[in-house]
């Protein structure tokens, strides 16, 4: 039995030890796995902190603060850079004083130095506009989902680009402000293409509206639409069909709507005054015309 033993004993040694091996090359990649797995975390956590402190940054109108969260060869989609970029920022907070920002992070993928988020973004404002004979109180709505890209340079995470996947923003003054209204069109159209801008507005029987639908060039500055009002339909409906450009531009649909009021104030007149007013805009993503594609005709005869 004794001389059994020992030769049984080496036998498993001598059988554990690939196994001892492989165990350890387990061990191993579980443990670079458990380091991968902390390093996301750890890039996660702090693509989510420039995220928070954008929302911080917005909110306190701190143009410097926000500034170093974009990296200087920033773009978005619409071709404007960190310069013109900041430009319009500032105007808008001008523009909107008591302005609100907040941002839903939906998605963060990373891909080494690289990453993309994905965020439902909103902002809502009031302002009070007044001439010499009215004041009015509007209110700003505001939504888009947006997909950002970072770069990490060094240890530092910055936002390289921007683009809007979808927007609808709202402006409403006076009793337009209490009216569902909403202008539709294509997120995203082929350069050259038709679409349809559709404009619906929920009226009383004591209401009426008169309201205009253009589109716009994403441009700086923007260019004033200067199309004619018109009577909305029986339904309360008024759409209108454009042409996508083919100029690598992406576009707005804007509608301008006035709402006006009838007051019977004695029995024979009737006062019709405007009660309200309101600007909607939706954005439509161009998908641009590559004009280097070229595609052979199957039909075409060569010579042999």
């Amino acid at each position: 039995m004794k001389r059994v033993i020992l030769p049984l004993i080496l036998s498993i040694a001598f059988l554990s030890i690939p196994q001892v091996s492989a165990e350890a090359g387990v061990i191993s990649d579980y443990k670079a796995k458990i380091s991968k797995n902390r390093e996301l975390k750890s890039t996660r956590n702090t693509i989510t902190k420039i995220f928070t402190n954008q929302d911080k940054y917005t909110n306190a109108h701190d143009l410097d603060k926000l500034s170093e969260l974009y990296d200087e060869s920033f773009v978005n989609s619409d071709g404007f850079d960190k310069k013109v970029y900041f430009k319009l920022i500032k105007k808008t907070w001008e523009t909107y004083p008591s302005i609100i920002y907040d941002s839903e992070l939906l998605e963060i993928r990373i891909n080494g130095d690289y990453a993309t988020v994905y965020a439902y973004e909103t902002a809502s404002a009031t302002t009070l506009e007044q001439t010499e004979n009215i004041e009015a109180y509007g209110e700003l709505r505001s939504q888009a989902n947006t997909m950002y890209h970072l770069k990490k340079r060094g240890d530092n995470w910055t936002i390289v680009s921007e683009q809007v996947l979808n927007e609808k923003s709202q402006l409403k003054y006076g009793d337009a402000r209490f009216i569902k209204m909403d202008l539709s069109a294509p997120e995203l159209v082929k350069a050259g293409d038709e679409y349809t801008a559709f404009l619906d507005i929920e009226l009383t029987d004591k209401e009426g509206a008169v309201a205009t639908i253009d589109n716009q060039h994403i441009i700086h500055p923007l260019k004033q639409a200067d199309e004619a009002f018109r009577q909305l339909s029986d339904e309360n409906e008024l759409e209108r069909v454009f042409i996508a450009n083919k100029q690598n531009l992406n576009e707005y649909a804007t509608a301008s709507i006035g709402i006006a009021k009838a007051e019977v104030y004695d029995e024979t007149k009737t006062r019709v005054y405007l009660s309200g007013i309101a600007f909607l805009m939706t954005r439509v993503n161009v998908i641009p015309e590559n004009k280097y594609i070229k595609v052979e005709d199957e039909n075409a005869q060569t010579d042999k």
